[in-house]
């Protein structure tokens, strides 16, 4: 018998491979449509809130996930969503959590034994700049008159916002220092949830109200509150608020929004999660959110996230000592 190759062992080989070729086409799971669960770490109405649900929205619509499921959970500025999230999504690949500036501020304020170490950093997703409202009657019509009010007796003068140390309680100190009232002592009033702090302004509970400006478009544009002022260093295309730059203040702040994945999970599931949030920034229907919204796409993925987390903890516990909301 002539020797060579035996003809059914050349054609299982073929056949091995052809298989193999077939399985390596095959989709990979961060091109299935995903089944995720997305915490927002407040209660609904304010921004964590807005971006979570615009999430959801966004992310059916492009296909990148076949449903999302939203869920609250409020208090001391995400300090009880994040301890919440850590001990129970540990390792789970399908769930993420909204936070941003707030938490910051707010996790070193309550002296949280659980920190922004302890999750998976993913992606930051926008940046919202911050206006001062007062209602439409009130007698404060610029933020000179505002400041003056601060000068005269801060007091007097209340604020409401979000949770005590977040980007709005920073930025009621920051504006009292720069009028040069002592912003230790600005009187501000924390709120869990947006639609809480707006029934407070428009009741004229308090003097003015911070927050992003997409909080309180729909009263703005209505003529129920009055916005005298915005923290971007330049006016916004089809906003009509002024500066504080050009009002005389030189405070310019961004809120910046972000996600982020449990701990424990594995660099496979990191990358189905970071592929799903990078299809979505990219995507028709977050681009139509931003428009929408009146948010600033700040996209900024992966390790260059995870750096910017660290170092922007540094900076705003720094400031919160600075203005003696958090001590050294």
């Amino acid at each position: 018998m002539k020797s060579g190759r035996n003809p059914t062992r050349r054609y299982f080989l073929g056949a091995v491979a052809t298989v193999g070729l077939g399985i390596l086409a095959l989709p990979t799971h961060a091109q299935q449509p995903l089944e995720l669960k997305i915490m927002a770490p407040a209660n609904p109405g304010g921004g964590w809130d807005q971006t979570a649900r615009s999430m959801q929205q966004a992310l059916v619509a492009a296909g990148i996930a076949r449903s999302v499921q939203v869920t609250n959970v409020g208090g001391a500025g995400g300090s009880v969503g994040i301890a919440q999230f850590v001990n129970s999504a540990k390792g789970d690949g399908s769930q993420l959590m909204v936070n941003g500036f707030v938490m910051v501020g707010a996790l070193a304020m309550n002296k949280s034994p659980v920190t922004l170490d302890q999750v998976t950093p993913i992606a930051r997703l926008t940046d919202e700049y911050q206006v001062i409202v007062v209602p439409a009657n009130s007698p404060i019509k610029t933020v000179k008159d505002l400041g003056d009010a601060l000068k005269a007796n801060i007091a007097k003068v209340t604020f409401a916002g979000g949770s005590a140390g977040g980007i709005d309680h920073i930025m009621a100190a920051l504006l009292a220092g720069a009028v040069g009232a002592d912003a230790a002592k600005v009187n501000y009033v924390p709120f869990s949830g947006g639609g809480e702090s707006l029934a407070a302004i428009l009741g004229g509970k308090v003097t003015a109200g911070i927050s992003g400006y997409s909080e309180y478009e729909g009263q703005i544009k209505s003529g129920k509150l009055r916005a005298i002022g915005i923290t971007s260093s330049e006016r916004r295309p089809g906003i009509d608020i002024p500066t504080f730059k050009e009002q005389g203040i030189d405070l310019v702040l961004a809120n910046w929004r972000s996600v982020v994945a449990p701990p424990g999970i594995t660099p496979e599931q990191k990358k189905v999660l970071a592929d799903a949030i990078d299809r979505l920034v990219k995507s028709q229907a977050w681009k139509e959110v931003l428009a929408q919204k009146g948010w600033e796409d700040a996209y900024l993925p992966g390790d260059a996230f995870a750096d910017f987390l660290k170092k922007e903890t540094v900076r705003v516990n720094g400031v919160l000592k600075s203005i003696g909301l958090v001590k050294s």
